[in-house]
């Protein structure tokens, strides 16, 4: 494994963060969910992210109960705040009562004292930023989290917090966005935004919901028990099962072959490539899988092999700036 600083903090992460979005607490058993986590520690990963609408709240506590026993020290926790996590109308979003409440809630969960990063999961456009980054501020100075960050937010919105979180004197050090050969929307505006004001990214979805393993093939149906035949991870999938997509992927095994890679790997390893990119998030449902993607890290790709990736699946790949996620909560009473 080898590890890299979280933006210009000086916080160390490891290049291959395990996330347990759509795993824990729901398509894996804990005990297989707790084998996962078991290889990630073997494989060098010390970066766990979750969040605490994964799972109906259950993916915090199946990581709680899984790191157990570790040394806290030697372990980075994530997790974020602003999607339901209850029927209530303050049961989401990014208010001051949301925050406060929900960090407590995730303390509990993950059985700590105390979280590594703390992310705001969307933009909440219901709530004043000023609220949210105030919120945020008194997270930090009372030692509930280390580190403030956000997911999926527009460049625009990442400087207006900044702005706010340097008045609160609270390091706001992270984005974390999809990001992969296949979705590049970052690359326009966000990562040379991030690269000004020194937070790095922590990608998710860099082997582009299981497409770029190569295991989904044009004209022909998607395997049984993959994430396009699942009723809660297929929605996002569905946008890479375009027939040229797919044909796309296959022509990158051969690039992969020479690199001496998988395709989930060279997946993985092509958005480390990216200075900007501190982390790639893995998720996995069998210990192999974790075992296989952290072999990733450490990886140089060529410039030349990066440029025949490009033109590979850069005609496929989306890349408007625009469409930067901005989800909000259902509107308020």
């Amino acid at each position: 494994m080898e590890y890299r600083h979280l933006g210009n903090s000086g916080m160390i992460i490891s290049e291959i963060a395990y996330g347990n979005w759509l795993t824990h607490g729901s398509q894996v058993e804990e005990e297989a969910a707790v084998a996962c986590v078991r290889a990630a520690l073997d494989a060098g990963i010390t970066t766990f992210d979750t969040a605490d609408v994964y799972a109906e709240t259950r993916a915090e506590s199946v990581l709680g109960r899984a790191l157990k026993g570790e040394r806290r020290e030697g372990l980075e926790l994530f997790t974020k705040v602003y999607w339901p996590t209850g029927p209530g109308k303050n049961d989401r979003g990014l208010s001051r009562k949301h925050i406060m409440e929900s960090i407590d809630n995730s303390l509990r969960r993950l059985e700590t004292s105390y979280v590594d990063l703390y992310q705001a999961h969307r933009f909440d456009r219901f709530t004043p930023l000023e609220e949210t980054m105030e919120a945020f501020a008194d997270v930090v100075h009372s030692g509930k989290a280390l580190y403030i960050g956000v997911s999926e937010w527009t460049a625009d919105q990442i400087r207006r917090a900044h702005t706010l979180a340097r008045e609160l004197r609270i390091p706001l050090v992270s984005s974390q966005p999809q990001y992969s050969m296949l979705w590049r929307v970052i690359e326009g505006e966000v990562v040379p935004a991030s690269e000004e004001l020194g937070i790095g990214q922590i990608v998710w979805s860099p082997i582009a919901q299981g497409v770029l393993t190569g295991k989904y093939l044009p004209g022909q149906q998607p395997p049984d028990g993959s994430r396009a035949t699942d009723d809660k991870g297929s929605a996002m999938i569905s946008r890479f099962l375009r027939d040229e997509v797919l044909e796309a992927v296959q022509r990158l095994k051969p690039l992969a072959d020479e690199a001496g890679l998988t395709l989930a790997q060279l997946a993985v390893a092509w958005v480390l490539q990216n200075s900007n990119v501190s982390a790639a998030i893995v998720g996995a449902s069998r210990p192999e899988q974790v075992a296989e993607n952290a072999k990733a890290a450490g990886v140089t790709l060529e410039a030349d092999l990066l440029a025949r990736i490009d033109e590979i699946v850069l005609p496929v790949a989306v890349t408007d700036p625009h469409l930067v996620h901005q989800s909000v909560p259902a509107q308020r009473p």
